[in-house]
């Protein structure tokens, strides 16, 4: 489990193309600190395991499946990546619940600039929009945000300096795509609630 507190900006090193996957190698300093064979790191939002480890690089093995539901297979050499490892039993819960599972990929669509902060709006796949509600929390390229406006194909974001210098969201251009993830606890609430109404309306 991850919080979307990004730790690093990593960068990918090289990609290798596989039959239905590919392999990337990343270098994260201190993502890679302690790291070994099978541990998790999440990358852009995306949760994937660690398969070597040399220095402050490491391996991980992008599947097919993954590829098409995130933005991974967009990635080249030189690309910068939001690093984050898993958060520890007790640790603070900066964020919020991000299991690195990503629903779906969203694309910049606007930025607004200001003083202080940054609105960025982002478009909304229609499986997602029933999970995205003003205030609540989603993650964006492995970054827990909090929501603004929540339309029926679109969202906003607003991004403070610390976010937009440290993670990869202060580069994002409209046009870019970015990793989704929708706060699992709306997912699981639905399941219930739908799971719920199916037994009341068998009683009848």
């Amino acid at each position: 489990m991850f919080t979307g507190i990004v730790e690093e900006l990593g960068e990918v090193t090289a990609v290798e193309t596989l039959a239905d996957a590919s392999r990337f190698r990343l270098r994260g300093p201190v993502v890679t600190d302690g790291a070994k064979h099978g541990d998790s790191i999440a990358v852009n939002g995306v949760c994937l395991t660690v398969v070597e480890r040399e220095g402050d690089e490491f391996t991980a093995d992008v599947m097919a499946e993954t590829l098409d539901r995130s933005s991974l297979g967009a990635l080249a050499p030189g690309a910068k990546v939001n690093l984050e490892r898993p958060t520890a039993v007790g640790a603070r819960l900066g964020g919020h619940i991000v299991q690195g599972h990503v629903d779906g990929t969203g694309t910049v669509l606007d930025r607004e600039p200001s003083e202080n902060w940054e609105i960025v709006k982002v478009s909304l796949p229609a499986h997602l929009a029933r999970y995205v509600v003003e205030k609540g929390s989603i993650t964006v390229d492995g970054v827990s945000l909090t929501v603004v406006e929540a339309g029926t194909d679109h969202f906003t974001v607003s991004l403070i300096p610390t976010t937009l210098a440290l993670t990869t969201l202060g580069h994002k251009q409209p046009g870019d795509p970015v990793n989704l993830e929708v706060d699992v606890i709306a997912k699981y609430v639905e399941r219930l609630l739908g799971s719920r109404a199916g037994a009341e309306e068998g009683t009848r």
